[in-house]
């Protein structure tokens, strides 16, 4: 991203360090990542340790140092999840978009991650596309859903997935 552009996040935030994580929420939305270098740089102008701000990007699974697909893709791998198919699901994903857990397709639309719970245990196995839930997910729905992300512009994926939109 270019200085300005950062710059501009930052002044929105009056340069305060006790902002640094809606800074990083903001930079993520436009980059859908933490690149290294805008990271070193937000260092630089808020004058607050690199690691500092490392510590608070690995804290939080809402963040990213690697690149991300338009769509994060999001397995809920926890208990009820599991013990109803979820590993089923994510296995058939993965298949699907030829990507494993951690990467993103090649055109650049889709990453694959898990997570331990959304709290939504009772629709499980529970898939969560961009900000919606997808309940009592099976491997026979995984393609039709998929599917329809396809051609949706990106939701945010630095803010937390909303119950809305469970399906």
């Amino acid at each position: 991203m270019d200085p300005q552009a950062i710059d501009q996040i930052l002044h929105r935030y009056d340069y305060g360090q006790s902002s640094v994580i809606s800074i990083l929420q903001d930079l993520q939305g436009k980059a859908n990542y933490l690149p290294e270098k805008d990271l070193e740089y937000i260092s630089q102008r808020l004058s607050m340790p690199l690691t500092r701000i490392y510590r608070i990007a690995t804290f939080y699974n809402a963040f990213s140092l690697t690149p991300r697909g338009k769509h994060l893709i999001n397995v809920c791998l926890g208990t009820a999840c599991h013990v109803r198919g979820a590993a089923r699901v994510l296995d058939k994903i993965g298949m699907d978009l030829g990507i494993d857990v951690g990467e993103m397709t090649k055109d650049r639309l889709f990453s694959l991650e898990t997570v331990n719970c959304l709290g939504a245990c009772a629709l499980g196995p529970i898939v969560v596309i961009g900000d919606e839930y997808h309940g009592q997910m099976t491997p026979a729905k995984v393609e039709s859903t998929v599917k329809k992300y396809r051609k949706k512009p990106r939701r945010s994926a630095t803010k937390a997935p909303r119950h809305k939109g469970i399906k």
